[in-house]
Order: structure tokens, then sequence, then C-alpha cells
């Protein structure tokens, strides 16, 4: 009889501190090779560190890594890859100026003759994509690609240099339902042709959809180890949090009052002339959430910049706080801020923090001449640091150091830190985009509670997401956009699933339903 297959990864009592923080403590993990593990815990419960002391970005300070039954030191990322493991990160490693082929080249050519080594390249990609579905437009710029694409080559790159086992951190956390869907048929392809695949996620149901099995970590330690089939959401995510979360709609029904913001006949076109908002009108009510729902890319991002001034229309009118802009004259950030405007940007890196800034001053960004930040046109770092101090506690925000490196900080408590700043101005109306992409559910339920606080004392709460679980447990109206357009518009107790999958495919009428 043939001895049994040794798993294809197996840590043991795996340490790792950083400063006061223990990030990991006597970690125990068990991966069978040609299966999809799951790893999941709150941001800052160690599963990152721990899936990058795998792949050598930090060296463990106690422990031991066995590959495939035979124990190894990994010391640098080039020891990982040496040893079959490739990792493709949250924030894509990407040259967006280099093409897909060039960036998969990059760091790893073949022989000194660039032509050769792209073209030797090109014929090993093009038997890959065909054995994986991993479909890349190799002569684009990674700049022209759609997110799903990106992180198709991503997985290229990972698996061009012979990975076998391959670790994806948030995956789907800025795909569309539909790269998602495309991504895990590539995902259970792989699979099957035998590579181990290891998934840190906050999203449960893709656990359950995809995984074999899952381990949940917690302040550093693993609290549950088990078969996907032994166990459920609802489990998963009590395990992950040490308690009862609810992410469903509360009992509250919204009372909507006077229009804080109204938008008629927004039109916004590209550098083309393609029209990427088309005659939107919309209201905002104080007292109430309004939810977009619609597939990434159809507009929702272009109206979030109109309305929140950091991009102006062609066309079309806005009132806000008593005043009307339009085009020529249109709303900057400076005078939204003043007119008691917030906004939660979709992109925290590139829109929301500076990330080589402390959190402190991350924290007052756009709101550092107020009079409780500057006297005289000097900065009161004091006051500052101590209103950061007040949003991190109330706010949950993790560690609560105001002088630790904003990108220190997991993704989830970056999101606590920029809604933390733009709620502590007490805005009348707050943009909220993607409120919590890669955030994890103790998190989601966090920012939840703060945004329906935000509603009940009066303010108006406009949501984007992706998600639209998301948006049918937040929203008390919801509008879907389809090619720039409101394909339709109605309160979130008319609402279903399937009837709004319909409107955001395009297949529904539009209803003119703007208040």
């Amino acid at each position: 009889m043939a001895s049994p297959r040794p798993p294809a990864v197996a840590m043991r009592g795996i340490h790792k501190r950083f400063g006061a923080v223990q990030a990991n403590q006597d970690v125990d993990l068990t991966v069978p090779a040609g299966t999809v593990h799951g790893i999941v815990g709150e941001n800052g419960a160690g599963k990152s560190t721990l899936m990058s002391v795998l792949y050598g970005f930090y060296a463990a300070d106690a422990g031991d890594i066995a590959i495939d039954g035979q124990p190894l030191r990994i010391a640098s990322a080039r020891d990982a890859i040496a040893a079959g493991i490739g990792m493709v990160h949250q924030h894509f490693m990407l040259v967006d100026d280099f093409s897909a082929l060039d960036n998969v080249l990059l760091g790893a050519e073949p022989h000194w003759q660039l032509p050769r080594a792209r073209a030797a390249l090109r014929a090993r990609l093009d038997a890959l994509m065909a054995q994986t579905g991993l479909a890349v437009r190799l002569d684009r710029p990674v700049a022209q690609l759609p997110v799903g694409e990106r992180q198709r080559l991503e997985i290229l790159k990972a698996l061009v240099r012979g990975a076998r086992i391959l670790i994806l951190d948030e995956p789907t956390a800025v795909l569309t339902p539909q790269e998602t869907d495309q991504l895990f048929g590539v995902l259970r392809t792989l699979r099957v042709q035998g590579t181990t695949i290891l998934l840190i996620t906050h999203k449960l149901r893709e656990i359950m959809a995809l995984c074999d099995a899952v381990t949940v970590m917690r302040a550093g330690r693993v609290v549950l180890d088990t078969a996907v089939a032994d166990t459920s959401v609802d489990a998963l995510a009590q395990a992950m949090v040490g308690r009862r979360v609810n992410l469903g709609r509360d009992a509250h029904a919204a009372q909507p009052g006077a229009a804080l913001l109204r938008a008629e006949h927004l039109t916004w076109r590209d550098a083309l002339g393609v029209p990427r908002v088309d005659d939107v009108s919309l209201a905002l009510h104080a007292g109430e959430i309004v939810g977009i729902a619609g597939v990434s890319g159809n507009g929702q991002s272009e109206l979030l910049e109109l309305l929140s001034g950091l991009r102006a229309p062609q066309q079309g009118r806005l009132n806000l706080g008593g005043q009307t802009f339009e085009p020529g004259h249109w709303l900057d950030p400076r005078r939204a801020r003043a007119l008691k405007l917030a906004h939660v940007p979709e992109d925290r890196h590139a829109r929301a923090l500076v990330m080589d800034f402390p959190a402190w001053e991350s924290a007052v960004l756009g709101y550092h001449r107020w009079p409780a930040f500057c006297r005289r046109g000097f900065m009161r770092a004091a006051a500052m640091r101590d209103a950061t101090v007040a949003m991190m506690q109330g706010y949950d925000v993790r560690p609560p150091d105001p002088g630790l490196s904003s990108r220190k900080f997991s993704g989830g408590n970056q999101q606590k830190l920029v809604l933390a700043r733009e709620a502590w101005a007490q805005p009348q109306v707050l943009l909220v985009g993607q409120p919590t992409r890669g955030v994890d559910i103790g998190a989601i339920e966090a920012i939840h509670a703060r945004l329906r606080a935000l509603r009940d004392a009066g303010g108006a709460v406009l949501v984007v997401s992706s998600e639209l679980d998301e948006v049918l447990a937040l929203a008390d109206r919801v509008i879907v956009m389809n090619a720039g357009r409101i394909a339709g518009e109605r309160p979130v107790a008319l609402c279903d699933e399937t009837t709004l999958g319909r409107l955001m495919a395009g297949l529904g009428t539009t209803e003119a339903a703007h208040a």
C-alpha cells in the first residue's frame, strides 16, 4: 500500500512578535495537497502575518515549516518561490505602464536577450492560459486592464514561476460578482490540477462555496480548524469575533425628512466622449440611507466624485446647503466640507490616506485648517493627537496608537479611521464608497452601526457598494445603476436579489421614481 501523501503545508508552533504586539502565538496549520484552505479572522487576527511568514516576508521568532513533508527554512520570498510557493497580494504588485507580458517578465528574465526572453515567456503563458483558463491580454498595458484581468495576471505571475502552493490575500475585494465567479472557476480548475490554495478572505460565504477546510484565527491564535462541511457562516462569524454577529437589517423604519442634497440631470463624459454618468437625478433626504447597487464600472464611482466635488460634470445641477452649483462653478471638496458634506472614498489608499503619515495626520486630512486644529496659521499637533485618540476609541481602531504609520494598520482599521474622521465633523450628508471592502465581519457590523447612527441623528447617507447583501442590509431606498443611468429605484421593502440583479444587468425597465 502506498504511503499517504504528506501535507503540502505544515506549520508548527509559529510565533511572531512585533514589539509589544504578539501577532502569532503557537500557531499550527496543516493544509493537504490539492485542496483549497480558507484562513479567516478579524483585521489584526494574525492571518496575513502567518502567510507572510510562509512566504518569507517575515521570519518567525519560533516554529517550524515543512513543505510537501520536507522541513524548510524560508528566509526570503526567493526561498518561498524556489519551494513552489506563490502569493497574490490584495493590492496588486504591478507596473501600470508596462504591458502584462513585461510585468510577468520583470525579475524573472530567462536570459539577457529581451526579444528572445519575451518570445519564450509568451509561449509558456499561452500554454498556461489554455490549461487554466486565466485569459489575459498580454500586450495591453496594465493600466488599461480591468481589475479582474489584473487579478488573473497576478496568478499567472505566480504559476509561471512554478508555484504549486498559491496564497491569495483577499482576492475578491475589488472584483465584481461576475469576476468573482470567473476567479472561482479558475481556482476550482487549479485545485483539480493539483495546486494547493490558501485563501485569506473576510467573505464567509466564499469560504463555504469554495473551500475544503477553514482555519479561524483570533488575537494571533487558532480558535477553530474544521472541514467546511462541518460548519456554517454563523459558526465561523462567532468564532472570529467571540460573540454572535448581526449583519441583517435593523428594525428601524426610516422617517425621511427634507432633501439635504438634490442632483438634477448630471452628465459626465470621459475623454473619448463616452457618457459615464448619463442624465442622473437623485435626492438624499434627512434620516435616510440610500444604497446604490450595480456592477462596478457602471457609473457609481464617477457619480460619487461628482457629488463630492472631486469631478465636475458637463451638464447638470447640484443643490446643497441652500446653494446651487452648475458646470463652470461646481462644488469643490473644501466647499463641500464647509456645507457639511463628508466623503469616504472608494479607494482609501489613493484618496483617503497618506500612507506614510502617522495616523494622527491622516485623521485630520481635509480638516486641518479647522479652528480646533489650527490657530493663527499654526497647526495644533497636540489637539490633533487628542482628537485622533478619541476617534480611535469611538470607532475601535486597533491598535489605538496615533503615532503609528497609516500603512501599518490593517485594511479594516484604516477604513474605520477614515470613517471616524469624516463622521467627527458631524456632517449632514455623508457619501460612502465601498464602506466595507476588505473589512472583517466584526468591523462590518461596527461600520454599519455607525452609518445607521448618522442616519438616526438626522443625516442623509449615500452608500455605494458592490456587495448586494450590504445594500439590502443598510439601505432604506435602493437605486440601481446600469451603463451610467438609473435603471431602477425603489424602497428596500420592495427589493429582492432577483429583481435587483435583473436591473443591474440592464434587463429591467427604468422607473421614474426620483424624489
